[in-house]
């Protein structure tokens, strides 16, 4: 509305004014040109900002490479790709990438998963899992969407709901197994 109510004005002075040089009346065109583009630089702003408030704070990109043997637990706020052995948990708060020559014992949690590699653990998946056609995976898969090139092997069990949350599924899967015991006990 204000860019409208400018050109307006201008349109009247000019006109009323026969002495107002075109170069005038075009400065004020790049005037409102200026005006144009700070508003929608603002705009661009405001929406990165809101962006980035539903990312991740740290974005970072970790490597385990091929040669590379980890027994223990691993965690991270970004992304991970594995190229080498783990033996033990991983959680991220990322997506988890395992190429072709990755190997993994134990449990795996993350918001998105591409396996490629060898592995043999429990895997809890916020979103979209895909197993590339080189993966070898052995165990239960909990994720909402699962993807499985053909060639690729699975061996297991798979539970797909909306509803995952990352590090407390192992605790509430933990929970519902206890109850199921003490259930049969009675």
């Amino acid at each position: 509305m204000g860019l409208m109510f400018i050109n307006e004005h201008l349109k009247k002075r000019f006109s009323q004014n026969k002495k107002t040089s075109a170069s005038y009346y075009e400065k004020c065109y790049i005037c409102i040109f200026n005006y144009t583009l700070m508003a929608l630089l603002k705009k661009v702003k405001t929406s990165n900002t809101m962006a980035k408030n539903n990312e991740t704070e740290n974005t970072s990109i970790n490597l385990i490479g091929n040669g590379t043997s980890i027994k223990g637990d691993v965690s991270s706020s970004g992304d991970i790709r594995i190229d080498g052995t783990v033996i033990g948990s991983i959680q991220a708060k990322g997506k988890i990438v395992i190429g072709a020559t990755g190997h993994i014992e134990g449990e795996i949690s993350c918001i998105n998963g591409d396996f490629s590699g060898s592995i043999k653990a429990k895997v809890t998946v916020k979103e979209l899992l895909s197993l590339k056609a080189s993966a070898k995976l052995t165990g239960d898969i909990i994720t909402n969407k699962l993807a499985i090139e053909p060639g690729a092997v699975f061996t297991g069990s798979c539970n797909m709901s909306d509803n995952i949350q990352t590090g407390t599924a192992k605790t509430h899967i933990q929970q519902e197994s206890m109850g199921a015991e003490k259930q049969k006990i009675k």
